[in-house]
């Protein structure tokens, strides 16, 4: 608790009489976390994540905060280091002692810190698309899920351009797990992975990888890149006269705002599937776009679906202390289990007791100028992947991520 230093100052005492102490506790912040890359190469995505929790959370306190307080966040920035996400992460717990976590971008980095909030005891949110599987109470994942997004992409993908599929991924649990998730849906279209590559977060020369490509003659390619380093695919592929030679579609490609950084003849014709574009043309996103840039600018970062889901995930967060009356972080887990749905920028997000996880809309589209043009849409997707393993309902105590096999 800061009091001014005006009160001690000049040789006046002042009583603390109990009317001024009870006015200083109601001005006690609920204090949070939030654990995002802001530097060190991943901050494409942290930076509109850190926009889209900023917005939720003035928004909050605007209409009176939590319990009567204000939220205030304390900020971590771990440059995209997997050790200073655990030392952060174990600082929020402890020394912090936050009501909820909010962070985590890469797959790696969420099972870093994901086991130490669980032994602390605190509440833990997850909002990027991720591979799936993970199962665990205190833990919600607020992003879709490959039954979401590679469910509905790989269909179409076979059905537009072909039953040959090469893919390209990160390698890390993310990429490798995403690419079996693409193997899967591939085949239950009546396709085919003829190859799939992995490649470090590090790596930018993907010569050799072009060269395969060339050879191979796939129908489509599948990318699960991650990362600024991996933007120069996109660029060395148009540079080898490649682009729109094949089609390329992704479930990771925007995340970062790819497609801005790119130029038009390096990316237009990726065609991607997210819970959220920013061109979704509602009357609620048109109004949600309009509060951020009037917040952060009209350079603010394009909004991902990762930083839309943030904005999601607090507001789940505030519906579980409203509804359990009290920031306990069992009461909170059970408050949302009973029932939270957000009204988000992309449509309904409603929580799934036995997962964790959201029931969300999906949409497919493809980069234009470096605009989404929204091609199909899917309303109120299940998080069918991961409910096909995990009942937190009846398993209250598994604490896991399940691979697909």
């Amino acid at each position: 608790m800061n009091i001014s230093r005006r009160l001690f100052l000049g040789g006046t005492a002042m009583a603390l009489t109990a009317p001024w102490v009870k006015r200083v506790q109601a001005a006690d912040k609920i204090s949070i976390a939030s654990i995002y890359d802001l530097s060190g190469g991943l901050e494409i995505y942290g930076q509109p994540i850190d926009a889209c929790l900023d917005l939720a959370i003035s928004e909050l306190n605007a209409a009176g905060g939590l319990l009567g307080r204000e939220v205030a966040v304390q900020k971590y920035d771990p440059q995209s280091n997997i050790q200073l996400y655990t030392q952060f992460a174990t600082e929020a717990a402890t020394s912090q002692q936050a009501s909820a976590v909010f962070g985590g971008i890469t797959s790696a980095s969420r099972e870093a810190i994901r086991p130490i909030l669980s032994r602390y005891q605190t509440l833990y949110f997850y909002s990027p698309l991720y591979e799936g599987g993970v199962c665990d109470r205190n833990t919600f994942l607020t992003g879709s899920t490959p039954a979401q997004t590679i469910g509905k992409l790989m269909p179409f993908a076979v059905k537009n351009f072909g039953k040959k599929v090469y893919v390209l991924a990160a390698d890390y649990n993310y990429g490798q797990i995403s690419a079996k998730w693409v193997k899967d849906y591939t085949e239950q279209s009546g396709g085919s992975v003829i190859a799939a590559e992995f490649f470090p977060l590090d790596v930018t020369d993907f010569s050799a990888a072009i060269q395969k490509i060339q050879r191979e003659k796939p129908d489509v390619i599948y990318t699960l890149l991650v990362g600024g380093n991996h933007m120069s695919f996109f660029r060395q592929w148009a540079a080898a006269g490649m682009a729109n030679r094949i089609p390329i579609v992704s479930t990771s490609f925007g995340g970062g705002n790819e497609h801005i950084v790119l130029t038009p003849a390096e990316s237009d014709g990726v065609i991607s599937a997210f819970g959220y574009f920013q061109e979704i043309k509602t009357p609620q996103n048109e109004a949600f776009v309009k509060r951020y840039h009037a917040k952060f600018g009209d350079s603010a970062p394009y909004v991902t679906e990762h930083a839309s889901a943030t904005y999601n995930a607090i507001n789940h967060w505030a519906n579980g202390v409203r509804k359990a009356n009290s920031l306990d972080r069992m009461a909170v887990i059970e408050a949302i289990e009973s029932g939270s749905t957000v009204e988000g920028p992309g449509g309904p997000s409603t929580v799934d007791p036995k997962t964790h996880h959201c029931a969300t809309d999906v949409h497919i589209a493809k980069v234009k100028n470096h605009s989404f043009e929204i091609l199909e849409s899917y309303k109120n997707q299940p998080p069918a992947d991961t409910a096909a393993v995990c009942d937190l309902i009846a398993n209250p105590n598994d604490n896991q991520q399940y691979v697909i096999e």
